[in-house]
């Protein structure tokens, strides 16, 4: 009987031991799940944030870009705005040239352009260009425009020369219409060249003044 006692305890101790033995495996099972699960559940809301910071950094680069481009596309447009208009402007100008190259004074004008040119040239032999339209006019005031030449160097430098100075007779060598009149003087065969029309006198008065049209027309520029 005491044999079958003794027994007994060893079992109910080994069951006690066993059940002790398991209920610490569970509890720590239970720790190390939680502690895995914190763990993990850490990491996702690290990652998360890093994906949701990536992607607002994402969207401020994409907005900036955008607002860039359209700044630009801006700037582009009211630049073909303004050019546009200084086009226009300088179209009106040509059309008033043309105008002038009618009226009554525009002989006189012939004449002084032809002097201008002589003095700029600086030759004594010299060939003149003009429109069709305006080959009469030049022949007629030729000879005054080359005797106000001649009386302007002689005041200057007490030098009389005796220059020659011929309309140009090939028509195929005409000034176009879109020189708006004027004249155009050569000499040494071509190599020497005084662009006197209306239209390269106006190219020339448009660039001086452009900065002040620029500023006249876009002050807030």
């Amino acid at each position: 009987m005491a044999a079958s006692d003794q027994i007994r305890q060893m079992v109910n101790f080994i069951l006690q031991e066993a059940h002790e033995k398991a209920n610490e495996i569970r509890v720590k099972t239970e720790h190390d799940f939680n502690l895995e699960k914190q763990t993990l559940v850490h990491e996702a809301k690290l990652r998360i944030q890093d994906e949701f910071t990536k992607k607002e950094k994402d969207n401020e680069v994409k907005e900036r870009i955008a607002r860039s481009t359209e700044i630009g596309e801006c700037r582009v447009k009211k630049m073909q705005i303004r050019d546009e208009l200084l086009t226009s402007l300088l179209k009106d100008a040509t059309t008033k040239c043309a105008v002038v190259a009618r009226g009554s004074n525009y002989p006189q004008l012939l004449q002084k352009l032809i002097v201008q040119g002589l003095i700029k040239i600086e030759e004594n032999t010299c060939v003149v260009f003009c429109r069709s339209e305006d080959k009469a006019t030049v022949q007629k005031v030729l000879p005054a425009a080359v005797a106000e030449y001649v009386e302007i160097i002689k005041r200057e430098s007490s030098v009389t020369l005796k220059p020659t100075v011929t309309l140009n007779e090939i028509s195929e060598k005409d000034l176009p219409e879109k020189s708006c009149g004027g004249v155009l003087l050569t000499a040494l065969n071509g190599k020497l060249v005084c662009d006197n029309t209306m239209a390269s006198r106006l190219e020339l008065v448009y660039e001086e003044l452009l900065p002040s049209i620029r500023a006249i027309l876009f002050p807030e520029a």
